[in-house]
């Protein structure tokens, strides 16, 4: 497994990735976390700290901080079941500034309203905070409800993209 850690306003954010040849700068990312965060990777003694592998999402990740780009090109290579997968895919269709429901999500990927739970828990699952935005799932009612990295990330994250939220 590669990784580096990078600043961002957030605090020191920990990538993790893969080499891929198809991946933009050679890396599909299989984490991005912050600090204290459920559930986060801990870096295994076998792990290889290459920056360089990096770059491209750092980049990516400077330029969304900055305010001058709204979505990321980067591969990801992320496990997870097949119903984890499907929340996650209908996260990345979420806009930049915009905001949806964990039922309003259930029902785009085609699961009975019974299963707002079981989205609530792949969304909290994520791996990859910001790059696929679960900080954009909020309450039916509009409150901000969990966030893997903290509901002040989540207010910085929403406030960056002008969401009303």
């Amino acid at each position: 497994m590669l990784y580096t850690d990078i600043d961002s306003p957030l605090g020191r954010l920990l990538l993790t990735g893969r080499p891929s040849a198809t991946a933009p700068g050679g890396t599909a990312l299989t984490s991005l976390t912050v600090p204290g965060q459920k559930n986060a990777p801990a870096v295994g003694p076998d792990w290889r700290r290459e920056p360089a592998a990096f770059v491209e999402a750092e980049r990516q990740l400077a330029a969304y901080f900055a305010g001058q780009a709204t979505d990321f090109t980067l591969e990801f290579a992320v496990g997870g079941t097949e119903f984890r997968r499907k929340v996650w895919d209908a996260l990345d269709d979420v806009p930049y500034g915009g905001t949806t429901s964990y039922g309003a999500l259930a029902a785009v990927i085609g699961a009975p309203r019974a299963a707002v739970r079981a989205v609530g828990g792949a969304i909290g699952a994520n791996p990859l905070l910001v790059l696929r935005p679960c900080h954009r799932v909020i309450g039916a009612d509009g409150s901000l409800t969990g966030y893997a990295g903290g509901l002040e990330r989540k207010r910085m994250l929403l406030a960056l993209e002008g969401s009303a939220a």
